[in-house]
C-alpha cells in the first residue's frame, strides 16, 4: 500500500540539517563549553543541544562523523552550554513531525549574523567534500549500522 511505502522511505531516509555553526570568537571564548569549541579551517561541526534545539543525536552524529573518518575529513563538536541560550534550526521540526532520523551540521562561522560574519574558504571546500562523500557512501553505510537490535 501507498502508506507502507512511505513509512519505508521514511524508515530509510537521513536529513543532513545543513546551517552554520558559532565558531569560536576570542572575545567571547567563555560563550563555548571549554572542550567543544568549532574553529575556523577546524572542517564541518556536528551540532548538539541537550534541549534538543538540534536534531542530532548518537546516532546520526555517528554516521555522519563516519562518513568523515573514512575521507580523512576534519569534524568537530558543537555543545549548547547548558546556561546559554541557544537559536534552532529547522532539524528539529522535521525529525519530530515527519519522523526521519537527522543531523544537524554547519560550517564553523565567526560573528554570526553581524555585518562582518566570515567563514574560512577551507570549511567550505570540507562541507562540499564531505557531502559528496555522504551521498555516495549514506546507503551502505546505513546498512551495516544497526541500533536497538
Amino acid at each position: 500500500s501507498n502508506s507502507r511505502l512511505l513509512e519505508k522511505a521514511i524508515q530509510r531516509s537521513f536529513l543532513v540539517s545543513a546551517d552554520m555553526a558559532h565558531a569560536l570568537h576570542p572575545n567571547y571564548m567563555d560563550k563555548h563549553e571549554e572542550n567543544h569549541q568549532p574553529k575556523l579551517h577546524g572542517g564541518l561541526v556536528i551540532k548538539h543541544n541537550a534541549n534538543q534545539r538540534y536534531a542530532t543525536n548518537a546516532v546520526t552524529a555517528f554516521i555522519f562523523r563516519e562518513i568523515a573518518e573514512r575521507h580523512h575529513l576534519p569534524i568537530q563538536d558543537f555543545v549548547v552550554r547548558n546556561d546559554m541560550g541557544c537559536g534552532s534550526t529547522i532539524g528539529p521540526i522535521l525529525a519530530s513531525g515527519v519522523g526521519i532520523r537527522t543531523v544537524d551540521i554547519g560550517a564553523p562561522q565567526l560573528s554570526m549574523h553581524s555585518i562582518r560574519e566570515m567563514c574560512a574558504v577551507d570549511d567550505i571546500k570540507h562541507s562540499y567534500e564531505h557531502f559528496k562523500a555522504y551521498f555516495e557512501e549514506f546507503t551502505e553505510l546505513d546498512s551495516k549500522v544497526k541500533v536497538d537490535c
